[in-house]
């Protein structure tokens, strides 16, 4: 770093390199690395995407073949803050390599084509309701400092272009700065989103009787988008939808 540049500039910076970097080398599939003018060539898009699976209308984990309730058991037993969910795919190998990417490794590029596979999900839902604004996950000032931009951010970006939904980006705030969740133990989750999130004051007229969609790159445990739930139910919102990427299976 040079000498008195502001971390928050150089680490902009960085990601600003790392961009370009992504952007200028010549054009390869990001998933098996052969030379093709798409992010995804189609044998890897037809192989490792767009098959649909019977999921829980509400948190969108996987449901048994032979299930024929439309919620799975956690959520019958208790049912979180939000209100439905829709996945484009599993997070699992490999086509986790391409949140991986775009989360630590600043292959913005991908973020357009991860919007797309999700609006194809979304397409596909019979029983769609249409969110009124789209909102983000955020992340805290200082992690957003260090990465230089927030991945739920960029695919929220091209989402709302292709859902013709307002988009809200400054909406909500994560006002304690938490651990990642990735590194936190399962039993521990919870706590260590409790508070994180408030609405925004400049904002919080627009959720009173409003459906809510927050957008994410991976769901895990639930416990993030389901505190940023709370917090738009708490300040009015009628029903909150969660739109994410990928969605882990349970273990």
């Amino acid at each position: 770093m040079r000498t008195g540049t502001p971390p928050r500039l150089e680490a902009a910076w960085q990601a600003l390199r790392l961009w370009l970097g992504a952007t200028l080398l010549p054009a390869q599939c990001a998933l098996c690395g052969i030379g093709c003018p798409q992010v995804l060539c189609p044998p890897c898009r037809a192989q490792y995407l767009g098959q649909a699976r019977r999921r829980c209308r509400q948190c969108a984990n996987p449901l048994d073949g032979n299930d024929v309730a439309q919620l799975c058991g956690r959520c019958l037993r208790q049912r979180p803050a939000y209100d439905a969910t829709i996945t484009a795919f599993d997070y699992a190998a490999p086509v986790d390599q391409l949140l991986l990417q775009l989360k630590f490794g600043a292959r913005l590029a991908l973020a357009p084509l991860l919007a797309e596979l999700l609006h194809v999900a979304i397409q596909q839902q019979n029983e769609w309701e249409r969110p009124q604004l789209l909102c983000p996950v955020p992340l805290g000032p200082a992690r957003l400092a260090e990465r230089g931009y927030n991945q739920a951010l960029e695919v929220a970006r091209p989402l709302a272009r292709l859902l013709d939904i307002p988009l809200q980006s400054r909406l909500a705030l994560r006002v304690r700065e938490t651990r990642a969740q990735s590194g936190v133990a399962t039993q521990e989750r919870q706590a260590n989103l409790a508070h994180a999130f408030a609405i925004a004051p400049d904002y919080a007229p627009l959720l009173p009787g409003c459906h809510v969609g927050i957008v994410d790159d991976v769901m895990s445990s639930g416990h993030t988008v389901n505190a940023l739930a709370a917090a738009c139910k708490g300040a009015g919102a009628a029903r909150v939808s969660i739109l994410v990427v990928a969605r882990t299976p349970p273990h």
